[in-house]
């Protein structure tokens, strides 16, 4: 049933298909355990504290790293004739569909701890196909088809995250919410049926053969000893946990204070939906023109003021309550400011990498990155009850100064052409 090449491929039209077509599995969870949950339990009229601890459920996408090496060492149970990565693959998947099904079938107005634990379940398998995705591609491309095949990636991820954003949020609408989530789980066939059709990557020449502890310590200890060496590295640290705290408190709280202006679903939907995508590709493409311009420190430190004042959009959007284009045009102004200031972001993550640990180091900080969205993302609802949601989005901008501060410092004392330096 294994199904191997003696080699990686080059890009061929079935093969990035078949990589669109994982990158849309990949995607399809991410918002039915993030805005869109929230939606639900906002229109369940759940307290806001609940709804901000669904931050702590994406918790698995951070620490995503403490359990890949499983997958690189066991053969996947029952499924190990299919090989190493499309018998995890399978196993992984069929227990995501379950869980979006699952998912569905829950009423978080009757139990809404059971809707968290399979939101949190689904999360935590979301980020095993993740893994397994990433290992997949990257065996099974040559380097230089891997642009292409993380182009397709991306493409299909974001239209996936579209469909289970907006996409639910609108349907819901019409078929309420138990229909519209539990159609995804059908869509989520795509990524068993893209692995089923899919190769075997041929495997590694060499295992390493002192077992899980010694790999992973090559895997994970090693790179992050010689980050922690470097001169500065804790104030990198700090400043990557702290870059998107200010997205992260305001993300959360969102959907009520969409409902709590007046907007519907239908329009929530509209401004969350394709024209906030382009604006998101506009705002990455002009940050990596940027970076080439000015270099990767001066334009960090643009985009983040521009991020930063960005957020000002959320409290002013509080006066214009139930005004759809001014709905829109905060909407697509946040969007542009993400995906500009994330082009720059994470430019300077990967400047920051070792090229003896680059694939390790970025995944390491990579999962710090949305550290302040998984942990203290939780208390947004908390935090917007007690203080009331304009005072909130208010704090949220100046949440934003402590990173502001920070990489200051690193331009001044540690500068990106130095950061690869040890003490």
């Amino acid at each position: 049933m294994t199904r191997e090449t003696s080699s990686p491929p080059l890009i061929t039209p079935k093969n990035l298909a078949l990589m669109t077509a994982l990158g849309f599995s990949s995607g399809l969870p991410l918002a039915l355990s993030g805005f869109t949950l929230r939606m639900w339990l906002t229109s369940d009229h759940l307290a806001l504290g609940i709804i901000g601890l669904t931050a702590n459920i994406g918790l698995a996408y951070t620490l995503k790293f403490l359990w890949a090496p499983v997958f690189d060492e066991l053969a996947a149970p029952l499924l190990w004739r299919l090989g190493r990565r499309r018998g995890w693959l399978l196993l992984v998947q069929a227990a995501l569909v379950a869980c979006i099904a699952g998912l569905a079938l829950s009423d978080p107005g009757v139990s809404v701890a059971l809707t968290l634990a399979i939101g949190a379940l689904l999360a935590f398998v979301s980020a095993s196909q993740d893994i397994l995705i990433d290992a997949w591609r990257i065996e099974s491309f040559v380097p230089k088809a891997q642009g292409i095949a993380l182009a397709g990636y991306v493409w299909g991820y974001r239209a996936a995250m579209l469909i289970s954003g907006a996409g639910v949020i609108a349907l819901s609408v019409q078929t309420g919410w138990h229909v519209a989530i539990l159609l995804t789980a059908g869509l989520a066939l795509v990524g068993p049926l893209a692995t089923w059709l899919a190769a075997e990557p041929a495997p590694p020449a060499q295992v390493n053969p002192h077992g899980f502890g010694a790999r992973f310590k090559e895997a994970v200890v090693a790179p992050l000893q010689e980050f922690l060496s470097r001169r500065g590295a804790l104030v990198l640290i700090a400043f990557i946990i702290s870059f998107r705290l200010g997205e992260a408190l305001a993300g959360v709280m969102l959907a009520p204070y969409y409902t709590s202006l007046g907007f519907n679903r239908a329009v929530i939907a509209v401004a969350n939906g394709p024209i906030s995508l382009v604006a998101t590709l506009l705002g990455t493409a002009l940050g990596g023109w940027l970076v080439t311009r000015i270099g990767v420190g001066k334009a960090l430190l643009l985009t983040t003021l521009f991020q930063t004042l960005a957020l000002l959009m959320y409290p002013a959007l509080g006066l214009f309550p139930g005004q759809p284009h001014m709905l829109v045009v905060t909407s697509v102004l946040e969007s542009f400011a993400e995906g500009f200031q994330d082009a720059t972001f994470l430019t300077y993550m990967s400047g920051l990498c070792n090229r003896q640990f680059t694939a390790t180091q970025y995944a390491l900080l990579s999962s710090l990155a949305p550290l302040a969205l998984r942990t203290i993302g939780g208390l947004s609802g908390f935090m917007a009850q007690a203080m009331g949601f304009i005072p909130f989005f208010i704090m949220t901008s100046f949440a934003a100064l402590p990173a502001l501060l920070l990489l200051l410092v690193i331009l001044r004392f540690f500068p990106p052409e130095d950061t690869r330096l040890a003490a």
